[in-house]
């Protein structure tokens, strides 16, 4: 097989998952816009957001398994493919229907795209500590699609026009397809897991709990977040200030990404249940507080920070819950998150329905709330868990158990 530099590998494959997770958030920006040009309500068109996390969530543990003994090159390909030809047509869309229906067919492939470009960052690199690196610079990929497109969209389309700020979400893409066809060489499948393996992760309630925990704390984040450029309309901020905001908001959460490493690395358990309370607070405090503008705009920082936090939070506990499918967790996590942003921008969208813009914090309550719940949970199984492995057989510790700390 061809040999890629390891660097230009994870850059590709960083630039892929950006352009896959800025196809599906960076509509947040421009959802008060989409509201305006197709006359549909705003929580109609938070159906391009919640329609495409329920593809998600469908797709999230099917096409990985599908597709894991397909060449990964040929993988990249089709999914950048698929989102390249949708993200063109997207800026000519003639109505909201074909808006939404060029957001959901793609959306099928984010899972397999994703999972598989987590899947060969942890195996790129000579040594472990390369390897983790890699895994962390395509992270990075995520975490900036998820929360950087949407400022950047909402630039586009005030200053610009619309249909400019949806080619964005294309011309990431089709860059990323570039490079892959240029310069990714073919990359077969040697060693796949069973299907049977990989399944039977589900008979773990460490596994399920982590999942639940992962969806309702994202339920939270994401639902409100897919109507923010529509609050801090509510509150008076103009659109280049709301652009503004929003990428603050972005940059805070990359910086909490980091936070959450040093602090998983130190105190995990402490971590995990401080995530969701602190969630619950600043959610309280926008209510209260959302108003006054100098108040929402530090508050907003915050939480920026406090979801990249939160973020990484639900993908660690997900990850060690099931070292043994990290593929196939990958995509669980993928479907659990999906589905929570489907059910938590529903909601959001109905507190707007029922109360106006400024109530869309509220519907983020409950499932901050629900989310700790199923955190405690968690912890729980993993105290049995390292119970089980304290009192196993001797010599040998029992792995499940030492998997779980």
């Amino acid at each position: 097989m061809k040999q890629i530099d390891s660097r230009l590998l994870v850059f590709i494959l960083t630039i892929g998952v950006f352009g896959i997770l800025n196809t599906e958030m960076g509509v947040v920006g421009l959802i008060p816009y989409v509201a305006a040009r197709y006359g549909v309500s705003v929580p109609d068109a938070g159906l391009l957001v919640s329609g495409f996390a329920l593809v998600v969530a469908v797709a999230g543990p099917t096409m990985p398994l599908l597709f894991s003994c397909v060449n990964r090159k040929a993988v990249m390909l089709l999914a950048l493919g698929v989102f390249s030809a949708c993200n063109l047509f997207a800026t000519v869309a003639p109505s909201f229907e074909l808006l939404l229906a060029a957001r959901v067919i793609p959306a099928a492939f984010h899972p397999l795209y994703v999972s598989m470009a987590m899947a060969v960052a942890q195996q790129t690199g000579d040594t472990a500590a390369e390897r983790a690196r890699n895994s962390a610079r395509v992270f990075v990929g995520v975490s900036a699609g998820m929360v950087v497109g949407a400022p950047i969209a909402g630039m586009l389309a005030s200053s610009v026009a619309f249909p400019v700020a949806m080619a964005f979400f294309a011309i990431v893409t089709i860059v990323a397809l570039a490079l892959t066809i240029a310069f990714v060489p073919s990359m077969p499948v040697e060693h796949a897991l069973s299907y049977g393996r990989q399944l039977a992760v589900f008979k773990k309630p460490l596994f399920i709990a982590s999942l639940l925990a992962a969806a309702a704390i994202n339920a939270g984040m994401f639902g409100f977040y897919s109507f923010l450029s529509d609050y801090l309309g509510s509150a008076g901020f103009a659109a280049a200030a709301v652009s503004a905001l929003l990428f603050a908001y972005g940059v805070a959460n990359i910086s909490g990404n980091a936070v959450a490493g040093r602090a998983l690395g130190a105190v995990p358990a402490r971590t995990m249940v401080v995530a969701p309370i602190v969630l619950l607070a600043l959610y309280v405090l926008l209510f209260a507080l959302g108003a006054w503008q100098l108040a929402c705009a530090a508050l907003l920082i915050v939480l920026g920070v406090a979801v990249g936090v939160a973020n990484t939070t639900d993908q660690y506990m997900v990850g060690r819950s099931a070292p043994e499918a990290p593929d196939f967790a990958n995509g669980m996590f993928l479907t659990a998150t999906n589905l929570g942003t489907t059910v938590g921008t529903t909601l959001c969208g109905g507190f707007i329905a029922a109360g106006g813009a400024p109530a869309s914090v509220l519907g983020a309550l409950p499932c901050a709330a629900l989310g700790l719940i199923f955190v405690a949970w968690r912890l729980r199984e993993q105290r049995r868990g390292d119970l089980d492995g304290r009192t196993a057989a001797v010599p040998e510790a029992d792995p499940a158990g030492a998997s779980a700390r």
